[in-house]
């Protein structure tokens, strides 16, 4: 019998790393129940990326890698034993995870060929290079399902669809306080602990001093230790904009880009969640590859991005940015106005 006679029982998909990383990989799950309605699907994650998990309908189970990897070698084995799985889908490359999936006797172990441990774990190997590809994150994570005869990769016009976010978290009461009924509530996401480069607080700052007042309530995000280092920006805008930086954590943050209007922020994991929230998300990025918006453009239906028109090398070595540096603050209030 070929393994594609009948819907797979129990598909597992694992990737370990980002908040952008995961909610590009999420929409896999919903195609995958469009394809096989009766298959239960796994996915294992990290403490930091839990929250985004829980937002799909399309999961059906959450493994904490975290919390699993610190257990004895044969608790994680009878752990995956446990899940009865026929697949496992290596979105993300994690060895320990590929070792035990083998050792645990999952039939059917499916990775990209470009990782040598692949070749010692995974018994369905696809031939692909996400360095050298001209698709967009989402459509990548697509090819790893051809091993289940998967052949297809949906526009990325039509990928949101698929994220199936219906487990949003209950904003609390003074989250909801904060949201103006009679402006456009827009979230500025200004740093990107590390993950991408950064427009820089010159240019929020230039932002906020032009947005009209009486159209934008504007709300400052981002973690405690960003927030410190955003102070004497923040002390600056005060009166224009409320600062939350330090005061969220994921869910609540998700919960507040729920109710809010818009975002701006590079290419982060705050950028993806109000895309796929169907926010008006607007980002930034360099046109420089593979950080470009080829490959990693927020996807939602009122997603937009800005960047450079011209290819430049000049910045790789770089944080300082100036490719997307040099995107106007003028040209963000354009996208926030007027969506063009």
């Amino acid at each position: 019998m070929s393994v594609m006679e009948k819907d797979p029982k129990h598909i597992i998909l694992s990737r370990t790393d980002s908040i952008g990383d995961v909610i590009l990989t999420l929409p896999v799950a919903g195609y995958l129940k469009q394809k096989f309605p009766r298959t239960r699907i796994t996915f294992i994650g990290n403490t930091y990326t839990e929250a985004v998990v829980r937002l799909s309908g399309h999961i059906d189970g959450l493994i904490n890698w975290d919390d699993l990897k610190q257990r004895s070698p044969a608790e994680q084995e009878a752990r995956f034993r446990d899940l009865q799985a026929d697949w496992i889908i290596h979105i993300f490359p994690n060895r320990d995870i590929a070792r035990m999936a083998r050792k645990a006797g999952i039939p059917n172990r499916a990775g990209t060929s470009h990782r040598l441990s692949h070749w010692l774990t995974c018994n369905r190997k696809v031939n692909f290079s996400r360095r050298r590809s001209e698709l967009h994150e989402a459509q990548l994570n697509f090819k790893l399902l051809s091993p289940l005869g998967v052949q297809d990769i949906p526009a990325l016009s039509k990928i949101h669809s698929y994220f199936g976010f219906s487990n949003l978290p209950n904003p609390t009461e003074n989250i909801r306080s904060l949201i103006d009924p009679h402006r456009f509530n827009l979230v500025l996401h200004p740093k990107s602990r590390g993950s991408a480069r950064e427009w820089g607080i010159s240019n929020f700052e230039k932002l906020v001093n032009i947005l009209p007042e009486d159209r934008f309530r504007i709300f400052i995000t981002g973690t405690q230790g960003e927030g410190e280092q955003m102070k004497d920006f923040l002390s600056r805008i005060h009166s224009k904009a409320m600062d939350l930086t330090g005061k969220l954590n994921l869910e609540q943050l998700i919960a507040f880009i729920a109710i809010a209007d818009g975002l701006v922020a590079a290419s982060t994991g705050p950028l993806h969640i109000a895309a796929a929230l169907g926010k008006k998300a607007v980002g930034l990025f360099a046109p420089m590859k593979p950080i470009h918006p080829g490959r990693w453009a927020p996807l939602g239906e009122d997603a937009h991005i800005l960047v450079k028109d011209h290819y430049c090398e000049d910045c790789r070595d770089s944080a300082d940015c100036e490719c997307i540096r040099g995107i106007s603050p003028e040209s963000v209030m354009e996208k926030l106005t007027t969506g063009s």
